[in-house]
């Protein structure tokens, strides 16, 4: 006669492996971070850990799924095709957890929460910040983060929900409105003695300032090469504020938007706004926040508070 047993039976070393190494979502998210920058740092610096953390973790990972997912080098951390595996499966759950993230996002019944919102410094400075204080006292349920930059902030990854920038080609995956036209015309401190009207050609003797490579602002560039000015510059900055400043300084001549110069009544504006430096103002948002209450709350505000000062931002012609 056979005994009875409780006994479970016992697994097997492959078995045992098989249910340790389960993989939670930021194990996926650290291979992606090696593979996307091909280094323990950059994966460090992006994920906000130390280069220990991200080591130790990795080979924690390796030793679970009994597999090598780098190969260490010289250069770098190279996925190995396990390692590849991963990553893309690691992208694949990345962009299916924002676009969740997104459309959540956009379930508000009322106006309120926070907005991420990027702009430039000198938007901020010459037409946003009086109209934020305006919307926050009509809707002091939202919050305004606000980011300065140059740079336009990825707004598929989050980086931001809503971008107010200047453009006239905005970002082809991106839905909005625009706001405006915004001129520019070229301007310099009254104490330089210049005459308002004076041709650009006989302002090429002046010392100009120009815009540093990260300003990005091509047409300006463009527009100075075709006038000869380029060679005329004596100082460059990366931000629309800093020339005003320079300007100020009485360090030369410069382009400048019409919105931040002309409240400044030591600065002289010399030119009639130039048509080939109009930029469009543009409020963007990425498509999956279309029904977010709160963000259509800020742009048809903006609209409408921008719009109702279309002719100073579009710069006023010399009499």
């Amino acid at each position: 006669m056979q005994k009875r047993t409780d006994k479970q039976p016992k697994k097997s070393p492959a078995a045992s492996a098989r249910t340790r190494c389960n993989l939670a979502w930021n194990d996926f998210e650290l291979v992606l971070a090696i593979a996307t920058s091909g280094s323990l740092s950059g994966a460090s610096r992006a994920l906000g850990v130390s280069h220990a953390t991200v080591f130790r973790r990795l080979g924690d990972v390796e030793q679970r799924l009994g597999v090598i997912l780098f190969e260490r080098g010289r250069t770098g951390y190279r996925p190995t095709l396990a390692g590849e595996e991963l990553a893309d499966t690691a992208k694949v759950m990345d962009e299916a957890a924002l676009a969740a993230e997104r459309k959540v996002a956009g379930r508000d019944l009322e106006p309120s929460g926070e907005i991420w919102t990027t702009t430039t410094d000198s938007l901020l400075m010459g037409v946003l910040a009086p109209l934020f204080t305006q919307f926050r006292h009509k809707y002091p349920g939202i919050v305004l983060d606000v980011a300065v930059s140059n740079q336009l902030f990825n707004l598929t990854r989050r980086e931001a929900d809503v971008a107010i920038r200047p453009s006239n080609r905005p970002p082809e995956n991106l839905i909005g409105r625009p706001l405006t036209t915004l001129g520019q015309a070229v301007y310099a401190h009254k104490d330089l003695g210049l005459t308002p009207g004076t041709s650009i050609e006989a302002l090429a003797s002046e010392p100009w300032i120009g815009a540093g490579p990260r300003l990005q602002d091509s047409s300006v560039d463009q527009w100075m090469d075709n006038h000869a000015l380029k060679q005329a510059c004596v100082y460059r900055v990366d931000t629309l504020v800093s020339i005003l400043s320079a300007i100020r300084s009485r360090m030369g001549l410069a382009v400048m938007p019409c919105y931040l110069a002309d409240e400044d009544p030591d600065i002289v504006q010399l030119t009639d706004p130039i048509p080939e430096l109009e930029y469009g103002l543009w409020f963007l948002m990425h498509p999956d926040l279309r029904g977010v209450v709160r963000i259509h709350a800020l742009m048809d505000f903006l609209t409408e508070a921008v719009r109702a000062q279309k002719d100073r931002l579009a710069g006023r012609r010399l009499r």
